[in-house]
This record gives C-alpha cells, sequence and structure tokens, in this order.
C-alpha cells in the first residue's frame, strides 16, 4: 500500500481508503457482520483511513467502525467522520457541538481525528461563524482536524480560505474530472489534503452493471437511471453516478474498456487514474463486499497509466460526458 500526507494534518494515510456510505438504506440492505468483515478486510489490506458520517445509516457506520476498532486496537487508524447540516443548510455552533458528541459516542473516542461539514448549502461557506466554531472545537480536544465535503469546486475553493481547512473532500474520477482543471493546483499550494469520494461513479466505473434491471428497489441509483440526473441523491443529483445520465454513462464505458490494461479490472483503472493526480491524498471507495474492498485497495499498487491513456480518458469525457457534467458541480 501506497501511504501519501494528508495535506497539512501531516497524517500519514494509504493511498485507497474505504467509504462506509453503504451500509445506508439507500444501497439496499447488508447486515452488521457483513459490514464489520468488509472494514475488517480492508484493515488487513493496510488501508489505514476508514471515512464516514453521522448520516450513514443513521449513524450505523459509525457505530459498527466503532465495534471493529474496540476490536483491534485503534493504532495508526485515522477515522474522519462528518457532520450533518442544521435544517436550514448551514452549520450552526450548536448543532456541530451535537453531531461531534454523537460521532465520538459512536465510535468510542475522546477526540474526532478529523470532523468535515457534509456538503451543507453554498452560502454555509461564507460564513466566518462556522469556521470559528471549528478552530474552538480544535483548541479544546474536540476534534483533532477540520475540514469540508463539498458538492462543487466553487464551494471548495471558497472553504480553503479559511486556516482552520485542512482537507476537503470532492467527488473526482475519469467522468467527473473538473477538480482536477479548477482546484487540485491551488489545494497544493495551501497544502490542503484531498479525499476523493463517489471514485467509481456509484459502479458505473466499476463496470458493475449493463441497465436499469440490475438495480434493486430502494436503491438510489435505480431511482436516477429511471429518473435522470436530478432524482438522483445530493445537490441536483450529483452524488449518485457522479451526476452522469445513465446511458451516456454506460456508453462511455463501454469506450473505456479498451483502454484497460489486461491485469487491471475497470474499477482498478478508475482508482489508479485518480490517484495518478497528485494532489491526491487518498481515494474512498465504498464496499460491502470484502472481495471487491480487497481488489480496491490493490489498486494503489499498480504503475501509473501511461499518458496516452490519460489522454484517451480525457477524449472520451468531452466527447461524452462533458457538457451534461462539467459545468454543473
Amino acid at each position: 500500500m501506497e501511504f501519501r500526507t494528508l495535506g497539512s494534518t501531516g497524517v500519514d494515510v494509504s493511498a485507497v481508503g474505504l467509504g462506509t456510505w453503504n451500509v445506508g438504506p439507500a444501497w439496499g440492505e447488508v447486515s452488521d457482520e457483513r459490514a464489520k468483515e468488509a472494514i475488517h478486510t480492508a484493515l488487513d489490506a493496510d488501508v489505514n483511513l476508514i471515512d464516514t458520517a453521522e448520516v450513514y445509516g443513521g449513524g450505523r457506520a459509525e457505530r459498527l467502525i466503532g465495534e471493529v476498532l474496540e476490536e483491534r486496537g485503534r493504532d495508526g487508524i485515522f477515522v474522519p467522520t462528518k457532520a450533518a447540516p442544521d435544517e436550514d443548510g448551514g452549520h450552526s455552533e450548536t448543532g456541530l457541538q451535537e453531531s461531534i458528541a454523537g460521532s465520538k459516542d459512536r465510535l468510542g473516542v475522546e477526540t474526532i481525528d478529523l470532523v468535515q461539514l457534509h456538503c451543507p448549502e453554498t452560502g454555509a461557506f461564507y460564513d466566518p461563524n462556522t469556521f470559528e466554531t471549528l478552530e474552538e472545537l480544535r483548541e479544546v480536544g474536540e476534534i483533532a482536524h477540520a475540514g469540508v465535503s463539498v458538492e462543487k469546486v466553487e464551494e471548495a475553493m471558497k472553504a480553503i480560505e479559511y486556516p482552520v481547512v485542512e482537507t476537503v473532500q470532492i467527488i473526482f474520477n475519469p467522468f467527473r474530472d473538473r477538480p482536477a482543471e479548477r482546484f487540485f493546483e491551488r489545494a497544493a499550494a495551501e497544502d490542503v489534503g484531498i479525499i476523493v469520494r463517489v471514485p467509481l461513479a456509484s459502479g458505473l466505473l466499476a463496470d458493475a452493471f449493463d441497465g436499469i434491471e440490475d438495480f434493486k428497489e430502494g436503491d438510489h441509483r435505480k431511482s436516477a437511471a429511471e429518473g435522470g440526473v436530478d432524482a438522483g441523491i445530493g445537490r441536483a443529483g450529483g452524488e449518485t453516478f457522479a451526476g452522469v445520465p445513465f446511458e451516456a454513462g454506460l456508453d462511455a464505458v463501454e469506450d473505456l474498456r479498451a483502454h484497460v490494461p489486461e491485469e487491471m479490472s475497470m474499477a482498478q483503472f478508475s482508482l489508479r487514474w485518480i490517484l495518478d493526480h497528485d494532489a491526491v491524498s487518498t481515494v474512498i471507495p465504498g464496499s460491502t463486499s470484502p472481495d471487491h474492498v480487497e481488489a480496491n485497495a490493490a489498486a494503489a499498487d499498480f504503475d501509473p497509466l501511461s499518458h496516452e491513456t490519460h489522454g484517451a480518458v480525457r477524449d472520451i469525457y468531452e466527447k461524452q460526458l462533458y457538457d451534461d457534467v462539467h459545468h454543473r458541480w
């Protein structure tokens, strides 16, 4: 496993981490035992960053992570979590305090490794009081580090104007390329760690399905596949399939297959493509399948892709997806 320094936190994290959104009901049912097995598998593969949020399964993901780490020990494991916005889309002092107290209890820790604002409305990034609260929480030891999870590149650019923000979590993959064009250079210059989420575009870039019939009822991907991008999860549907129209995504995957090296799966290829961008600190594919978790972790061990391959990926993006995706987030 390759390790990279997470911006100004100074923490060395595995280039491939584990995301835990999948334990929530939006992805279908999964047992506690299977979810915990996936976490164990990641740790056995030298993954040392397990990303979570208080809303994942209504606190279930945090609880399961806490139970696994209680069994195995916590040394060397870094667990970022996310504080949900208030009903108005912002983050009040009281709301942040309550979120952090709940996360500490479920994770079984005295100090949160990294708390991230969980995709609040754009206006929240223009409220200095929110970031002053984060500074105060860090000063009193409630959190060790602070960051943000964003929907839009412009939100990321604004967030890193506040010195307390050490990390940005953002969607980035071969089908969502705007962060590399407009944010990564600035983030590197400011020593901001970048955590990449939705790296496999909800399974599109894992070549995991052929059509709508592959989704079960209750799976948010079925809604987006049937109803279009705006029917997906996230602001304007930007989380499901990373905001890519489903049929267009399937067509782009078909074109991408010719450029995937024989020794790689589509998922490993996509993760390696992301890691080829030096500004990226870690990428957090989510899965409750131990086999998938193990294969994802192995993506960090492959050599970087060629310049020609990166050019081919960009050509597919510009030809098939750019107009639908690039300007929106």
